[in-house]
């Protein structure tokens, strides 16, 4: 099959580059000439684990392009549009302005019986609007319109693809039904489930997916804040409910709250649209306030680690974006957790992995070092705000001995108590007891 992916962001990028490794023709057309020229030298703009590879042998083997012109949809028998749709600013509704501009510029070049699929998180009835739009500039043609939204984790996304949970595919058109599951068709060997739904049903599935597992975050975050009061410990209350199989044990980590590029934003969206339509969402409402509120809070546990003020302290911040495995910083909690230590006196120095480029534009004013020992070097406190898999492993004792005070918080859990306790460091956890 020929695609046309619009858009060589993340989504685009990692889809594009997946349908070529199925042995599909694909190109990838971006408006930023610069990413284009970069694609064409080999050069992957995000980070994720094995797309650079996969970019670089799907192009030596001529399945994979990457183009700035919109000419190169003429002869695709597909199109997919995975372009941003950022919060709106002053109302949290997604912006579908790059969404609807991209389908005005396509649209007089598509062929007369071309399928466009949306990929981008997009509101219920963005789909509808798609057809109008392509109805009224091209009266020739038989445009089929689907909604077929994409469910990659950052730090994972090459294996979401490629052994999907479900492929969800919204269109009532037998036509473009046989064209998505001939896309799709290389995957039937492991068997993926294929679900065909309404257009605006897929709309919805998108939001409510990404909208119920924000919940279920939050859900142990406020069992963590119950559980230090208490005196129980949240990863054996986590344990004990996910092992019921109606509950699942994904998405029960206690932490600083949710952040990236996907669950603030779909949650404000399905919001926006939930009072659009006059149908209040309390549960989600709620989820989006509180996970707000505790991103802010987690100063609250380096301040007390330090006895009251940080005012005048060093503090090593370990881990920049909102999860391992990515590079994405956006609303990742660590930035939230270092803007309320700046404003309470504090001089922070950071390291991660891969997210210090993306971070410094955010957060001038911290010192950014090479490694986590450097970070950590004369620091007051440590604080572990990202679970990378090399903050799992420190040497302790090497640590120790370069702090000015052995102090851990450790917001991700990563760490046991009875280790911390031999290192002699103090030790503030999440939902469980820590090391005075």
């Amino acid at each position: 099959m020929r695609v046309s992916m619009i858009g060589a962001g993340y989504v685009g990028l990692v889809s594009g580059a997946c349908f070529a490794d199925f042995g599909h023709q694909v190109v990838c057309i971006d408006k930023d000439a610069a990413r284009v020229a970069a694609l064409n030298r080999g050069e992957i703009p995000i980070f994720e684990p094995g797309l650079d590879a996969l970019v670089e042998a799907n192009m030596r083997q001529g399945r994979l392009e990457f183009a700035a012109d919109t000419v190169r949809v003429r002869d695709a028998d597909a199109v997919f549009i995975a372009v941003g749709t950022p919060s709106r600013r002053g109302d949290g509704h997604a912006d579908l302005t790059f969404v609807y501009d991209a389908v005005r510029e396509i649209a007089p070049l598509l062929s007369a019986g071309a399928v466009v699929v949306t990929k981008s998180t997009v509101p219920v009835g963005t789909g509808d609007e798609i057809e109008r739009i392509l109805r009224e500039l091209r009266r020739d043609a038989d445009i089929a319109v689907v909604s077929n939204p994409e469910f990659l984790r950052e730090g994972a996304a090459i294996q979401d693809f490629k052994h999907p949970d479900r492929i969800v595919v919204g269109t009532d058109d037998i036509r473009a039904r046989n064209v998505l599951a001939e896309i799709y068709r290389p995957l039937y060997l492991n068997t993926p489930p294929l679900l065909y739904v309404s257009r605006r049903t897929a709309e919805l599935i998108k939001y409510a997916a990404n909208a119920f597992l924000a919940t279920k975050i939050t859900f142990i975050n406020e069992i963590a804040d119950l559980c230090e009061q208490v005196d129980a410990d949240v990863q054996e209350v986590a344990r004990g409910i996910g092992l019921d199989n109606r509950i699942g044990s994904k998405f029960l980590h206690a932490g600083p709250g949710f952040g990236g590029s996907c669950f603030p934003k779909d949650t404000s969206a399905l919001l926006k649209t939930a009072h659009d339509y006059g149908v209040p969402l309390r549960i989600v409402e709620t989820v989006s306030a509180v996970n707000e509120q505790r991103k802010r809070a987690m100063a609250r546990k380096v301040v007390a680690a330090l006895d009251g003020s940080v005012r005048g302290k060093t503090i090593a911040v370990l881990g920049l974006t909102f999860k391992p495995n990515t590079d994405d910083t956006r609303d990742s909690p660590a930035i939230a957790l270092i803007i309320a230590l700046h404003d309470l006196g504090a001089n922070v120095r950071g390291y991660d992995p891969a997210g210090m480029e993306q971070a410094k534009p955010l957060l001038p004013a911290v010192q950014y070092c090479t490694s986590a020992y450097g970070a950590a070097e004369g620091a007051d406190a440590v604080v572990i705000a990202t679970e990378w898999e090399q903050f799992r492993a420190l040497d302790l004792a090497r640590l120790r001995g370069v702090m000015r005070r052995p102090v851990i918080v450790d917001l991700r859990n990563i760490y046991r108590t009875d280790e911390m306790k031999r290192a002699q460091f103090r030790y503030v956890a999440v939902g469980r007891a820590g090391v005075e």
